[in-house]
C-alpha cells in the first residue's frame, strides 16, 4: 500500500484536488496522449506492479476493446486507450485492483487526462493485455481527453456510510471521509461503511457488485484525506 509518510503536504493537497475534480468521462476527443504522460504514467503503473504484485498493462491508440455492441450500450465513444488491471487470481484482488486502480486514476487526473471504470461494457476478449497462467483480468480503465470534464455523482450523507465510536469525532476521520465519498464506485452504490475506534478504523464491503473493488478505492480515498500518520487500519487486507 501508498505509504503516505513520504508524500510532502504539496503533493498531499494535488491528490486531493485530483480526487475533487476527477469525475467519469466516457467519450474521448481525437487525440494522442503526450509521450511524456506516457512515460509518467507507466513509471506509475510499474511502482504500483513492484508494490502490489498486479500486472497492469497500460494499452494505447487501439480501439478494438470498445468497438462493439457493449461499449455501445456503457455509451463510451472514442476509446483508444485504456489500462488493464491485471493480477493473479486470489482473495485480494479485487480490493488490491480498486485501491492501486485508484492511484493510477488520479496520476492520470494530474496529467490532464480523464478516466473511467470499466467493468462490463468492453470486449474482454478483443483487449490487448497480456494475461499469463493463473491470472484474471477483472476490469479495465478508460483513458484519454475527456470530450467532458464529467459530473459530479450524488452521494449518501456521512452518517450512513459510517460509524464513530469515539466521544469526539476527529477532524482527520472527517476529512478521509469526505474524501472517501468522493471516491467512484460501481453503478454509484457506496456499498462500503467505516468503522472508528480510537485510533483504529475498519473498512468493510457491504456487499454488489464489484463492491471488493470499490473497497479498494476508497480506502486509497481515506488515506488521502485522512493522512496515514493519523490512524491504523484495524484489518489490513492488502
Amino acid at each position: 500500500m501508498l505509504n503516505i509518510h513520504y508524500l510532502n503536504r504539496v503533493q498531499i493537497m494535488k491528490l486531493i484536488e485530483a480526487i475533487e475534480n476527477r469525475h467519469s468521462v466516457r467519450s474521448y476527443i481525437d487525440k494522442l496522449i503526450d509521450d511524456e504522460s506516457i512515460l509518467e504514467l507507466q513509471t506509475e503503473i510499474e511502482t504500483c506492479n513492484q508494490e502490489s504484485g498486479l500486472h497492469i498493462q497500460l494499452i494505447t491508440n487501439d480501439m478494438e476493446a470498445f468497438s462493439g455492441f457493449k461499449a455501445h450500450y456503457g455509451k463510451f465513444t472514442n476509446v483508444r486507450n485504456y489500462i488493464c488491471m491485471v493480477g493473479k487470481k486470489g482473495e485480494d484482488l479485487d480490493e488490491k485492483v480498486g485501491y492501486y486502480g485508484e492511484r493510477i486514476v488520479l496520476k492520470a487526473q494530474q496529467l490532464g487526462l480523464n478516466t473511467c471504470w470499466v467493468a462490463l461494457t468492453y470486449s474482454k476478449r478483443k483487449s490487448k493485455c497480456s494475461i499469463n497462467k493463473g491470472e484474471k483480468l477483472l476490469c479495465v480503465i478508460s483513458l484519454g481527453y475527456g470530450a467532458t470534464q464529467g459530473v459530479a455523482h450524488k452521494s449518501r450523507s456521512m452518517d450512513a456510510l459510517c460509524k464513530v465510536y469515539n466521544d469526539d469525532t476527529p477532524e482527520w476521520f472527517i476529512k478521509g471521509m469526505e474524501a472517501a465519498m468522493l471516491a467512484p464506485t460501481a453503478i454509484n452504490q457506496q456499498k462500503f461503511r467505516f468503522t472508528l475506534s480510537g485510533d483504529s478504523v475498519n473498512a468493510e464491503s457491504m456487499g454488489g457488485p464489484y463492491s471488493k473493488v470499490d473497497l479498494g478505492i476508497v480506502k486509497y480515498h481515506f488515506e488521502i484525506g485522512a493522512g496515514s500518520n493519523n490512524f491504523k487500519w484495524g484489518i489490513r487486507t492488502i
